[in-house]
């Protein structure tokens, strides 16, 4: 495989960004090697600039749920397009959006469009505080909530931990209101609300941890977080950035049955556009300017571009059969991966729900972020590159989900599961 254009592009972007890329696991430090530069996207496929094709899981993290390029949106796109990129003042398609995503996720009886993931988490936070009087908050290991500072917190060891800053740059008394537990651990949840009562505002997960590898939650771990929270008089939050209309039409609160205070969605209800958005009931909502007190603003929120995209996008998956299309794709995926691993030797675990999936290259099972650390990264390095030359493009981090989307069809998969047969095989020598 040629990527020689793509190594001199890469070469010079060193000089003009931080290592040479936008956002830092694009540059390929965790599994080695160079990264390759894309030209263009379609359906479940990515083309690099010197002309190589690859069957994509990454999905441009998320959004092309309905695969890359889709007509429909591109359509759609270009008819907003002449209408103009951005108004800075309302517009109707926000509303036409707003009511989908109401309809939609079972906590959000109002909604506030925001440009990013990150964004949302950031008001979200700051609504909770708002709401409670209280100013700290439980997040947990392994879950990713954008890189606001109170949330770049390292999970320190035992229960009951303080954070303490995981960046350089990020104060120790920005973080000092932050306290983790481990994912899928009642009781740590438990002895946080015991040493801090009346202190914390909420608690903010992914419901199905997709920044660790993939992680689902364990049988009762949900409702328990929901009981202890309303216990408390705290919040309880689901950051469905990455699940959102992607392990059902709901997220997770509406395949899981447990339903939050509030909820931060982003990705695939912008359609592949810049976008994000958090919601909850309307008297938690009403706290936000200039309904209430609590101040959040942007530029480029409600963009026509982003909302006509995200209308687009949440009308194709609203047809009869996509996701369990979705759910039949990734399974078949995700079982042919073990397959290949256990057949030459391999050790492996994982999970998939929907049209998410990951795996860990270790003995299972994998409940946390610390057992998740048992992943052999080495090997994965060696699994991504040997992927990468028989066309396949898998996210470059042993702690990333893989997407998949209502593009790939069954040549596809096959085509990834010998690839993964052949991959294993040589990695294992």
């Amino acid at each position: 495989m040629n990527t020689s254009l793509s190594q001199n592009i890469f070469s010079a972007a060193q000089a003009l960004m931080p290592g040479g890329v936008s956002s830092p696991v694009r540059a390929f430090k965790s599994v080695g090697g160079q990264p390759i530069v894309f030209d263009r996207v379609k359906g479940p496929y990515a083309w690099d600039v010197d002309g190589n094709r690859f069957i994509d899981y990454v999905g441009s993290w998320g959004p092309a749920i309905c695969g890359h390029a889709h007509p429909e949106v591109t359509a759609s796109l270009q008819e907003a397009l002449e209408k103009g990129t951005s108004f800075g003042a309302p517009c109707q398609l926000e509303n036409k959006l707003a009511e989908m995503v109401i309809d939609a996720v079972p906590s959000v009886e109002m909604v506030r469009f925001v440009n990013s993931g990150t964004e949302a988490c950031m008001a979200v936070l700051r609504l909770m505080r708002a709401y409670t009087g209280r100013d700290k908050v439980i997040k947990f290991e392994g879950c990713y909530h954008g890189h606001a500072d109170m949330f770049l917190v390292k999970a320190g060891s035992g229960v009951a931990t303080l954070g303490l800053p995981d960046s350089p740059g990020v104060p120790r008394s920005t973080t000092a209101n932050t306290l983790t537990a481990p994912y899928n651990d009642l009781e740590a949840v438990k002895e946080l609300f015991a040493e801090n009562p009346d202190a914390i505002s909420g608690v903010i997960l992914e419901p199905v941890v997709g920044n660790a590898g993939f992680i689902t939650p364990e049988p009762g771990f949900l409702e328990g977080l929901r009981e202890l929270t309303k216990e408390n008089g705290a919040l309880l939050v689901f950051d469905e950035v990455m699940t959102g209309f992607r392990i059902s039409y709901g997220g997770a609160q509406a395949r899981f049955g447990v339903t939050p205070d509030l909820t931060t969605l982003g990705k695939v209800i912008g359609g592949g556009l810049p976008v994000g958005a958090y919601g909850g009931s309307t008297e938690i909502m009403s706290m936000v300017a200039p309904a209430g007190p609590m101040y959040q603003a942007g530029t480029l929120s409600g963009n026509p571009l982003a909302m006509t995209a995200g209308i687009k996008t949440l009308e194709l998956l609203r047809q009869d059969g996509t996701y369990e299309k979705l759910e039949a794709t990734t399974k078949k995926l995700f079982e042919g991966i073990l397959q290949s691993a256990k057949d030459s030797g391999i050790p492996i675990t994982g999970s998939s729900i929907s049209a998410m999936f990951g795996f860990y290259l270790c003995e299972g099972p994998v409940r946390n972020f610390e057992e998740a650390k048992a992943t052999n990264t080495e090997l994965f390095g060696k699994l991504h590159r040997a992927m990468l030359e028989r066309g396949v493009y898998l996210a470059p981090s042993a702690f990333e989900a893989g997407f998949t989307s209502l593009a790939h069809s069954e040549d596809d998969i096959n085509a990834t599961l010998k690839a993964f047969q052949e991959s294993f095989a040589e990695i294992q020598k």
